[in-house]
């Protein structure tokens, strides 16, 4: 949950505007995989895709005031239990658009009137093999490049929803830093902290008209919802042991 270097947002290297002038060869690299999140054990989520991820991780918080909704996808530093060497996401297991969005996103121009946009320009990603290009021969965006825009845009739009919601959350003052230890084999304990859930008790304490208000813009579900995935700490420990012992 380290801030990204240079702020730049987590897993983009070198993002930049796609420009039919610029990039009429650029072409994205077929099945380059989920590899690019092994080094990550958390990824930020949108609050329309809580009850997907109740099913497989443990939803957390950031504990930097912002109260940042995220995916816990393992407890060692640089460490995702998730994917594996190559590169391939754990079977029958959702995955956070936060990663399916890779290695496309959303900028801002014109003053924030509008949004372009991006690709990662990484060798790992694209190539100008023309295989599978982003613009076709008369410069006008490919099915891959406008799907890839309009999946950006509802991420957009879900990302502005949660971000209401993080910020409430924030000051409610619901939110509890915790440390997660668990017990793997050998005896050995690992602790896995700098994150904060929501406190049970205090959210059962929630006065009526703040959770009238919340229960009406849809957010007492993904509370629920995070309090449900904490049943996915025993299935984070299995899959550390699984990994240790291989």
């Amino acid at each position: 949950m380290a801030e990204q270097a240079q702020n730049m947002p987590l897993f983009y290297k070198n993002p930049v505007l796609l420009d039919a002038e610029k990039h009429q060869q650029l072409s994205l690299k077929k099945d380059f995989g989920l590899g690019f999140t092994a080094e990550t054990n958390a990824v930020p989520i949108n609050l329309i895709e809580f009850p997907q991820i109740a099913h497989f991780y443990p939803i957390g918080f950031s504990n930097d005031g912002q109260g940042t909704p995220v995916a816990i996808l393992g407890v060692r530093n640089d460490e995702n239990l998730f994917v594996d060497k190559k590169g391939q996401w754990k079977k029958n297991t959702y995955i956070p658009s936060y990663i399916r969005r890779y290695p496309f996103i959303l900028t801002e121009v014109n003053n924030g009137e509008s949004l372009s946009l991006c690709i990662d320009e990484t060798s790992d990603i694209i190539t100008n093999d023309n295989k599978n290009p982003l613009f076709d021969k008369e410069k006008k965006p490919t099915e891959l490049a406008t799907n890839a825009m309009e999946f950006c845009k509802s991420y957009h739009a879900a990302s502005q929803q949660t971000l209401e919601f993080s910020q409430a959350l924030a000051k409610s003052g619901l939110l509890v830093e915790r440390t997660a230890e668990l017990m793997v084999k050998g005896d050995q304990k690992v602790s896995f902290s700098g994150f904060t859930i929501i406190d049970e008790k205090a959210f059962n304490e929630l006065d009526d008209a703040t959770f009238n208000e919340w229960r009406k813009k849809g957010w007492i579900g993904a509370i629920y919802a995070h309090l449900f995935s904490g049943y996915h700490w025993n299935s984070i420990t299995a899959m550390l042991n699984d990994r240790m012992a291989n």
